[in-house]
């Protein structure tokens, strides 16, 4: 048994599902069944119940969630401990993201501190930031730029950088104008398939009365940029990654009834985790850039 394989166990832990755990974990859902099948093999007990339909923990299975949390936070606490008696930081700082927020966040965080932490290594995953508290919570990643969810999970910082509106996108097309009217009950929609974003979107939805056509559930604003422009329908999306898509002038605002709503972006780490030196130090060159 390793870290990784402890990990692994957490992230479907927390998300009983093993198609989106095992796109976390960067593993076919095959792959993560065998992890968690030789895992439970070794441990002599099921820690998972399974049905075509559901995933659910055992009692065993709660018993050694509790314990693969503190064994990977000792295990941090460890290598934290040993990095204070270097003189100068090195290592690793872990950090998700989307696609949109890798090129238009990451540059104002990542400026100072790596001029101020050479010998830090960034290493940089990208994905669906509707992940993005779930992989903190496993312990996968130390930092995540993600929308501030309804309700904060416990143990969790969260540092806002900016307010960013949902907007509803149409392709764009030289026959119609922006005062075109829309039939939200019959227009072909592109969702997200998970998150903040969908959240509000049902919640939208159910606001003007109306039971989407849904065409397709996404991972990843941007796909949905691209699916709009293609033609397929309409979609909603956060403003901030329409405006930095290379794909914007090829779609279009739509005027609303209603608006969707709003959300705040942020940082997102283990409280417990900023007492490592690096997320520490890299915490308060936030803190000192704001100030």
């Amino acid at each position: 048994m390793d870290n990784r394989t402890l990990s692994n166990f957490l992230i479907l832990s927390e998300s009983l599902h093993f198609s989106r755990a095992a796109e976390t974990c960067h593993l076919s859902p095959s792959a993560l069944s065998r992890n968690i099948k030789a895992l439970e093999e070794q441990l002599g007990v099921e820690l998972f119940l399974r049905d075509k339909r559901s995933v659910s923990l055992t009692a065993e299975g709660l018993k050694f969630q509790r314990y693969a949390r503190e064994a990977l936070n000792d295990w941090n606490s460890i290598k934290d401990s040993l990095q204070q008696s270097r003189p100068h930081l090195a290592g690793e700082l872990k950090i998700f993201c989307s696609v949109t927020a890798s090129y238009s966040f990451l540059y104002d965080i990542l400026r100072e501190f790596r001029s101020s932490q050479p010998g830090v290594e960034i290493k940089l995953n990208t994905g669906d930031p509707a992940q993005g508290i779930s992989r903190i919570r496993a312990e996968q990643e130390d930092i995540a730029i993600a929308a501030h969810p309804n309700t904060l999970p416990t143990g969790i910082k969260f540092r806002k950088f900016r307010t960013t509106q949902l907007v509803a996108i149409t392709q764009q097309s030289a026959t119609t104008g922006e005062s075109d009217e829309i039939d939200w009950s019959s227009i072909p929609m592109i969702l997200s398939m998970e998150g903040l974003a969908r959240e509000k979107s049902d919640a939208w939805f159910r606001k003007i009365n109306i039971k989407p056509n849904i065409y397709a559930q996404v991972a990843g604003n941007e796909a949905i940029v691209s699916m709009v422009a293609l033609g397929f329908g309409a979609g909603i999306v956060p403003e901030i990654v329409l405006d930095n898509s290379p794909l914007r002038d090829k779609v279009k605002k739509a005027q609303l009834p209603a608006p969707i709503g709003q959300f705040d972006v942020g940082l997102f780490a283990l409280n417990k985790r900023l007492t490592n030196p690096i997320l520490a130090s890299f915490w308060k060159t936030i803190s000192d850039s704001e100030s």
